[in-house]
């Protein structure tokens, strides 16, 4: 029987293992890590002190997690392990793999590897802690694509379709689609999100599958077809990592809390983040005018709402990661108009996100890009939707672009 007791002590996760580690035992010890991972944890020190024996199983709990934490920069470390077990752990070949140390001297040592760069900034605003790069950069651009106005009463027809060239949209969410001929793009409109030139789309359609189009090399001649959306390019000016210091932190006060860290009135938003239950809305029928309501009244209406939304009243997908983008606004007050054709009349951010697999993501705000990368093109999107404000996280990277 091995005891595992997880304790914090000055800001280090620390698992004190006790006993025998082997195939009997492993799956608790495993299950355990899991959590703490899925938890946010980054660095776990686990003292081996009081443990007598480790076999192959045992040895392969260490291995897996720090297989997770290595991919997010995270990563194990092994305090007071005993000579025996140091023997096994060579034998096995997994003695370079891991660090481990014998005082806490050494552990001191290794814990500032870990510590915030001085490069990095740190704050705390609406209870979430942030820790952040600022970089002098120009001013991102924004527009809107299409008309909004005909989507209440489902009138949309050929003539409002948009085409924007891939080489022109960095960044973007909207009512989109992808083909050549009206005629077979037409029933596949949907919730869709553009990320560094990646498209994604979950159509509106009975049983929907998220469509999407990697952007490795820019394509002169793809277009994406547009009902109505809104675009924004530019470079971070920030770049920041975020977590709650009290509890998991919604959108809505994610998004207050940026406004922290910079003193323009609008930035665009692209999001990565560890759910812990999203809040979100998509549409079940393209809003063409052939699908126009019988009654007249506008999809939002309570008559007609269940048949033309997906809306589900609890959270869902919790602990996957969710990757968005959006436009955000400090105040509604003296809004410019372009603005206003963005956003609702009750939000002051307008954000779509995917759902992508239930995975770690790193911490570091320096790896922003390459977690970006990882995620949109090695990891399966299953939904595309509109992210409310009552959306909750664990914790993220995020990339402002001042606009």
């Amino acid at each position: 029987m091995t005891d595992c007791i997880v304790r914090e002590e000055n800001g280090t996760t620390w698992i004190m293992l006790q006993g025998r580690l082997d195939s009997m035992t492993s799956p608790s010890v495993q299950q355990q890590m899991d959590q703490l991972i899925i938890d946010g944890k980054r660095l776990l020190v686990v003292d081996m002190s009081d443990v007598g024996f480790v076999s192959s199983a045992g040895l392969r709990v260490f291995m897996i997690a720090q297989k997770q934490l290595k991919k997010v920069g995270g990563e194990i470390i092994l305090y007071g392990v005993s000579e025996s077990i140091q023997k096994i752990f060579k034998m096995s070949g997994f003695e370079a793999l891991l660090r481990m140390c014998s005082s806490r001297q050494e552990l001191t040592a290794m814990l500032a590897d870990s510590k915030c760069p001085a490069t990095q900034q740190e704050a705390e605003a609406y209870g979430i802690r942030f820790r952040y790069v600022k970089n002098s950069v120009l001013p991102g651009t924004c527009f809107p694509i299409g008309e909004q106005k005909k989507l209440a009463q489902s009138r949309y027809e050929f003539q409002d379709v948009v085409s924007v060239k891939q080489s022109d949209i960095q960044y973007g969410t909207g009512l989109a689609a992808v083909g050549d001929e009206y005629e077979d793009y037409k029933a596949f409109f949907g919730e869709a999100l553009i990320i560094n030139r990646h498209f994604f789309c979950y159509p509106a359609v009975k049983r929907p599958a998220v469509d999407f189009i990697l952007c490795t090399e820019q394509d002169p001649t793809m277009e994406y077809k547009f009902l109505h959306g809104f675009s924004f390019k530019g470079q971070f000016s920030i770049v920041a990592s975020f977590e709650g210091s009290r509890d998991f932190p919604a959108l809505d006060a994610l998004v207050e809390g940026l406004f922290t860290l910079t003193a323009v009135p609008a930035i665009g938003l692209v999001i990565l983040a560890e759910s812990k239950g999203l809040l979100g809305m998509n549409l079940k029928k393209v809003p063409l005018f052939e699908n126009e309501p019988q009654n007249k009244l506008e999809i939002f209406d309570v008559a007609n709402f269940a048949e033309w939304m997906n809306f589900p009243i609890e959270p869902t997908d919790a602990n996957n990661i969710i990757a968005a983008v959006g436009i955000a606004v400090r105040s509604r007050e003296g809004l410019a108009t372009m603005f206003q054709n963005i956003l609702s009349k009750d939000s002051p951010h307008h954000i779509h996100g995917g759902v992508f697999a239930k995975e770690p993501l790193s911490k570091d705000p320096a790896r922003f890009e390459n977690e970006l990368g990882r995620v949109l093109t090695e990891l399966q999107a299953t939904k595309v939707q509109h992210v409310l404000g009552q959306s909750k996280f664990s914790n993220g990277l995020v990339g402002i672009i001042e606009l």
